[in-house]
């Protein structure tokens, strides 16, 4: 039977112990000799693929004209990206669409109004490396891509972080138990159940980058000025954690 000094101890512990674990709680079971701790941890890496936003906008006078150019830019953009290495796999379409322009403001004068009264918009989503990823950016916008530049940020092999955070709560519990049996004054034992639970940290650990450099919008292809210095672009650390629940017996 435990006595009163030593569930003083273990209150006493627990408090100590507080700051090791995020969203830690801890149960003992006298009578089935067991210590359940829940417990979390993360592990971090590099992203290794950067998904970029690549896409344009361009205005017309009526629905042909800007039809027209937008087919024109949309090739031309392509054939930069192309030629920048990415291969035609990485590309895939995200938006497209023909609309009545209706976003004027009292400065705009009748004659800026009758040719900018159609919209037309593409986007696709492009992978590449990090190291690549201000070159394509660079080639996009000069062929006139002049709504690009925003980037999320993956890693290609998520279940091996995963997998490595779930390791690193799973000791965090190993540790706080072993801290706990030691004020209780009793050894700890085997584990004897764990199970893990991913929370959805989807994309706010890798939030968009938005390319400040954007070129002017022309309905025109032209050809691609000469390369201006590139984007000083830093791939985003992804970060995964993950909550453990392990039962420990005690001796």
């Amino acid at each position: 039977m435990l006595r009163i000094p030593s569930m003083l101890a273990c209150f006493a512990m627990v408090v100590a112990l507080c700051g090791l674990a995020r969203a830690q709680t801890i149960q003992i079971n006298r009578e089935n000799k067991t210590i359940a701790i829940s417990t979390s941890d993360e592990a971090s890496a590099t992203a290794d693929i950067a998904s970029i936003t690549i896409g344009f906008e361009v205005f017309g006078p009526d629905s042909l004209t800007v039809s027209t150019d937008a087919g024109k830019l949309s090739h031309a953009i392509l054939d930069a990206l192309h030629s920048s290495g990415v291969d035609d796999k990485a590309i895939e379409s995200s938006a497209q669409g023909l609309e009545r322009n209706t976003e004027f403001t009292d400065k705009d004068t009748a004659e800026r109004r009758a040719k900018r009264q159609f919209v037309f918009t593409q986007s696709w989503e492009v992978r590449t490396t990090p190291q690549s990823a201000a070159e394509v950016i660079r080639m996009a916008i000069a062929a006139g891509a002049n709504k690009s530049g925003a980037i999320e940020w993956r890693l290609s092999d998520r279940k091996t972080l995963q997998a490595k955070a779930a390791g690193n709560a799973l000791a965090k519990a190993r540790e706080v138990a072993a801290k706990m049996a030691e004020g209780l004054n009793v050894k700890l034992g085997a584990l004897i159940f764990a199970s893990n639970e991913m929370p959805n940290v989807g994309r706010d650990f890798a939030a968009p980058q938005r390319n400040p450099n954007q070129s002017p919008m022309s309905p025109q292809v032209v050809p691609p000025p000469p390369p201006p210095p590139p984007l000083e672009i830093r791939s985003q650390t992804i970060r995964e954690v993950a909550t453990v629940y392990a039962v420990f017996t005690i001796e």
